[in-house]
């Protein structure tokens, strides 16, 4: 157990400081920025790493919301829920707070925002409340069916990490306008305690949506493919 905490927390922490290290320090860096594709792709890659690096340790969930998703299925064991999340939300509390350190380092930057999450006027296209809770309920709901596709005994052997990688990627793609993307509520937590902004008055969204997401999921892919076997 306590070696899956720790690769939890290890994996997670990579998460933070990869994904939400290239928006801080290489989205919009002068003339060479990698923008809102570049940023996607980090997120993916660090996910991709983490499920091959880690995956036969502790699963790589890095994320509350798909160790929820996991536990509701039948895949994961609902005492090790809590662990797990206390594991994730640390891992990604003290890579932001590392990041928080190196940025600090530049005169060049300002903390502001710090890639956290946000609707209305922290949305990077200003989208309301309800916009970024749908985008975020249901980009984390078919995040946990390719997660649970793709682990599945059925499934290609040796590519899930890929899929689910890929998968983020494309969510990243998607969401960061509406919402810069969290669909993890680690992720949105870690960032949100930095901000200079109202971020942490909007978190429980990023926690909710996330989480109701991934339960549908959950109970969506037990009942209507799992069972049919």
């Amino acid at each position: 157990m306590r070696k899956k905490l720790f690769a939890e927390f290890l994996g997670t922490f990579w998460l933070v400081f990869g994904g939400c290290g290239s928006a801080l320090f290489a989205a919009a860096f002068p003339e060479l920025g990698i923008g809102f594709v570049g940023v996607s792709i980090a997120f993916g890659l660090t996910v991709v790493a983490m499920a091959y690096g880690i995956g036969h340790i502790s699963g790589a969930h890095l994320n509350p919301a798909v160790t929820i998703g996991l536990s509701i299925s039948g895949r994961h064991s609902k005492k090790e829920i809590l662990p797990y999340i206390f594991s994730q939300v640390f891992g990604a509390v003290v890579s932001a707070s590392l990041l928080f350190i190196i940025l600090n380092g530049s005169d060049s930057f300002s903390v502001g925002g710090f890639a956290s999450n946000g609707y209305g006027e922290l949305s990077p296209g200003g989208y309301n409340l309800t916009s970024v809770f749908l985008a975020e309920a249901v980009l984390t709901y078919f995040f946990l069916l390719v997660i649970l596709g793709a682990t599945d005994k059925g499934a290609p052997q040796g590519f899930a990490g890929l899929a689910i990688g890929l998968t983020l990627t494309l969510i990243h793609l998607v969401s960061i306008p509406i919402s810069n993307t969290s669909v993890n509520p680690a992720r949105s937590i870690s960032q949100a305690i930095f901000a200079e902004t109202a971020a942490l008055s909007q978190v429980w969204l990023f926690l909710v949506a996330p989480v109701l997401g991934a339960i549908l999921a959950g109970f969506s892919y037990k009942y209507l493919f799992e069972k049919n076997k």
